[in-house]
């Protein structure tokens, strides 16, 4: 399979966007990802898909716990900030209640997640995370949509 026909492919599926943060020497760290699904209701888990070369993945998989934050559609920037390679995006959080991970500010939902396994797959490592607490912070507001190759909203019209 040629890889540009694969990723214009899949650029055909819109996906939400989120960023996964952690934290390193009592600093934020973070990464923006499409790769995320509920896994399993009976336990919790969730799934989340780093790159193998991401150099943000093996500084918050030292500390075992991670938060993922759904962003809604006015956090492009957010998204964005996170998505520079060696670089701290410099955006407001808090810690979360149950592990004290990074809650991004305007995120409409956090999910607190304990790293459960890791398996390689091709260019990708697939992480999967027993959910440990999650709040919804905004029922109102649409999610970030990211759909070939650009970003974008939701309407439920």
């Amino acid at each position: 399979m040629d890889s540009q026909k694969f990723r214009e492919g899949m650029s055909q599926f819109a996906t939400g966007v989120v960023v996964v943060t952690g934290i390193e020497s009592g600093s934020l760290v973070g990464f923006a990802a499409q790769s995320f699904v509920s896994l399993s209701l009976e336990p919790p888990l969730v799934s989340i898909c780093p790159q193998i070369a991401s150099t943000s993945w093996p500084r918050i998989r030292e500390g075992l716990d991670f938060c993922i934050n759904i962003l809604g559609e006015g956090q492009r920037s957010v998204s964005e900030a996170f998505a520079v390679v060696g670089e701290v995006a410099a955006i407001d959080w808090e810690p979360s209640k149950v592990t004290g991970m990074p809650v991004l500010e305007g995120s409409i939902a956090h999910i607190d997640c304990r790293l459960r396994s890791e398996h390689e797959a091709g260019d990708h490592t697939v992480v999967i995370a027993d959910v440990v607490d999650l709040e919804v912070h905004d029922q109102t507001s649409r999610p970030l949509v990211y759909f070939r190759g650009s970003y974008g909203g939701f309407s439920s019209d």
